[in-house]
Formats: C-alpha cells, structure tokens, sequence
C-alpha cells in the first residue's frame, strides 16, 4: 500500500519553508520509513537528522537532508489532521450520547470516533475495540502515552452487552500488553444504574487496581441521559441514595490505596456529590486533576483558583452590572465565589442565570451541552446588566458558535447585550466579572 500525505499548509519561517516544501507537495517517507499515520510521522521527524521524500505535483520527488534541533518541528500541516482516515466506532453502546441527539444537527456531532491517535492527541477515550495488534505495537515501540481507555466494566461477558460488541471482553486483554510494556494509562467507566454498579463496580474496580502503577487514575461517571432515547435501552438515572452508594464504594477504595501506593486511584466525577448533596473532596484528593476533562475536580479547581485570585484583590467601589449563564451543575458553586467576590466589590453587581437544557432534557446539567436557543429563550427580558458572560465549553473549539449553530452574534442581537466568552481558570472568572478581560 501507497501512503502519501498531501501538505496543506507550511508555515511562513519555518524549516519546511527554507528548504522549499509548498502545498500542494505531497510526504512520501522519513529516514527511509513509511509514514501511515501521525504516529509515525511525530515519532520519526523528532530526530536531529531527518531525511524527507517529498513528491512534487509534477510527480518530481525530491530527498531533502535536513538537520535541526532534536524536536523541533518541521512547519507543516496535512490535509488530514491524523494522516490517516478518522477510524469510525464500531460498537453500539447501551449509554452512547450520540445515539441520544435529536435530528437535524451539524454532521460531525453524529460521527462516532473510537480512534487511539485521539487519545493521545486530543484526550479521547477509547474502548480499544477498534485497535489492532499492529496499533498496539506501534504505541509500544514509540512509546506514546498516556492513552485514555473506557473500561465501563472489567467483566467481559458484561463490556460485550455494554458495548454491544462481541469482541468487546477480548479487547480488554490489550491492557495487559499496554501494562507489561510499562505505558501510562488513564480510564473511565460510565456508570449505567442497575447495570455496572454496585458489586460490578466494586469488581472492577478491584481488578483494574492490578494495573498499578501504569493505570495512573479511573474515573466514574453517571451516564448522560437525554430526552431522545426512543427504541434505546431503557436506563434510569441515579437517585441520591444511588449517588451516596457510589461514592461510599469510591472513598473507600480510595482510603485503602493510597497509603499503600499514594494515589487515590479512584475517583468520582461532580455530578455524584451534587446529587448525593455531599461536600466536594479537598484538591489533594485529585491526584493533580488527572480527570478533569471527564468533570472530575473541575469545581474543586475553579473554586480553589478563584480564591486564591479574589484573596490577591484589594477590592473597589466601582458600578458594575454584570450578568452570567451558566448549567444547572455549577450554579450553586458560582452563587458562593459571587458572593465572596460581593464582600470586597460591594458595588458589582452580578446576575447569575442556570440554564435549564430542554434542549436536550432537564437530566443534562453540564454548560458544555446547553444550546444556544436555550439561552436567548430562557435570558430574553431577563436582567442582563451591560455584559453578559458565558464559558467557553458552551462553544464550538475555536469558534463562536453553540452546538445548535447559533452563534454569539445571533445571541447578542437577541438579548441586545455584548456577550464575553469566559476561558476556564478561576482568575479568567474574577477578571471576566470585574471587566479585565
């Protein structure tokens, strides 16, 4: 088989350009390796000394020996972000949210990814299912880590009902490769109730601390269930007892290991302890925030930044009017750092909306997943002050636009208030509110 990669862009002052690679020039091989993916192509363009074929549009090759700093990067883009087609999930999971968005939405939010290179590029998690031997050995031997795997369950018979795959049990075996190879792990089980809690989460739990010290930390969260599960597998949420349970499973497993091995281990996502209306755990409970993207600690932090930035203020007496939205999980912890931040700005004024998501269902809590016309319905003729402010994981990555395509713009002409996008660290809160930003 033939790999070349079309470049779609190299950057002004790079090595690339000195040496005159242009769009439109195609990599065929580096130091006399094929390139498949962008595994090898970040694995192999590391040296100091690295030897390109590049293919011209006329079908002229030429061989460049280029040397440079170890690491330093060659300058160009590809026409495919991985090098490679985007590996389609091949499972059919019980909890998938994919399978849960209404009709009529933008073509890439109903793709299906379960590809290894996401996971070390982007964080994804993986199910392994769609990994081979050979991209099992290709992580082994450049040593890519860590790599973000969803186990759901360590009981083989059960990951196959979860994920609706045969082969799912099996996958699991891929972990004992990854373990002796000594490679870094992180993982994630989505807790369906009645299913893989319980004495199944405890199992798993149990037989997942075997891959200590590689598995650095597991996180659970509950499944997200949203208004569109017609002919889906009937799921019921969490109650609070369920949620106390869950986290009584968790903390104990988590007293037991880490003064054997200093790692919590195990962890529970927000969710849980505001359902259980149970207090969040101290930040050294995190394990450094190894999970934050799966919404393990993500309150704990901004809370915790946001003092510790308020604490740096001398406060004022300045006139502010300054509203935010926010999801229905964050509110009350913004109530409390507002009302702090009242103490030493008397005169600021801050309006704080939750979004109720009827988009998706009211069961979906997180600001990630509210829509745009959720939020011009629900603040329209609300109190909205001279700014309004929104995080930024209520956007599309580096663009402007909500997951239903309304945009701010589209936001701002509604409620007729200019909208400031809010990054997601506790000073980038305080500055946002006091007009910094």
């Amino acid at each position: 088989m033939k790999y070349e990669h079309l470049i779609s862009r190299v950057e002004p002052g790079s090595i690339a350009e000195e040496v005159g690679i242009e769009p439109g020039d195609k990599l065929l091989m580096i130091n006399n390796n094929v390139i498949e993916d962008i595994f090898d192509y970040r694995y192999y363009i590391e040296d100091e000394l690295v030897v390109l074929l590049i293919e011209k549009p006329d079908g002229e090759q030429w061989e460049m020996e280029i040397e440079k700093e170890e690491y330093e990067d060659m300058g160009m883009e590809f026409s495919q972000g991985l090098m490679d087609e985007y590996r389609r999930c091949h499972n059919r999971c019980i909890f998938c949210f994919i399978d849960q968005m209404p009709p009529g939405m933008r073509d890439t939010l109903y793709f299906k990814d379960d590809d290894s290179r996401l996971s070390f590029l982007q964080g994804n998690y993986v199910t392994l299912t769609n990994m081979s031997d050979h991209d099992i050995e290709r992580i082994i031997k450049y040593h890519l880590e860590p790599i973000n795997i969803s186990f759901q369950t360590t009981n083989p018979e059960l990951r196959c009902k979860m994920l609706r795959n045969r082969f799912a049990g099996d996958a699991l075996k891929k972990v004992d490769d990854l373990y002796r190879a000594g490679i870094e792990m992180n993982g994630q089980i989505v807790l369906c109730r009645g299913i893989n809690d319980g004495e199944e989460l405890e199992r798993s739990i149990c037989d997942l601390t075997d891959y200590l010290p590689y598995l650095k930390s597991v996180s659970v969260v509950p499944v997200g269930l949203s208004r569109y599960r017609e002919g889906l597998e009937s799921l019921e949420p969490f109650t609070k007892e369920d949620a106390k349970e869950v986290l009584r499973i968790i903390h104990s497993w988590q007293e037991r290991l880490y003064p054997e091995c200093g790692l919590h281990f195990i962890h529970a996502s927000d969710e849980w302890y505001i359902l259980a209306d149970e207090e969040l755990p101290e930040e050294e409970r995190y394990d450094g925030y190894l999970q934050l993207e799966n919404g393990v600690g993500m309150l704990r932090l901004l809370t915790n930044e946001f003092a510790e930035a308020l604490v740096q203020e001398k406060g004022d007496s300045c006139l502010r009017k300054v509203s935010m939205a926010t999801g229905r999980l964050a509110y009350p912890y913004l109530c409390k750092m507002m009302d702090a931040l009242h103490e030493k700005f008397p005169l600021t004024k801050i309006f704080i909306y939750p979004i109720r998501n009827d988009f998706f269902g009211e069961m979906i809590t997180v600001s990630g997943l509210i829509t745009g016309q959720d939020l011009m319905g629900q603040l329209k003729n609300k109190e909205l002050g001279e700014r309004l402010l929104i995080p930024v994981n209520m956007l599309k990555v580096d663009e402007d636009v909500f997951l239903d395509d309304f945009t701010v713009c589209d936001a701002e002409k509604t409620l007729q208030v200019p909208i400031n996008i809010v990054k997601s660290s506790g000073q980038d809160l305080l500055d946002a509110v006091l007009g910094r930003a």
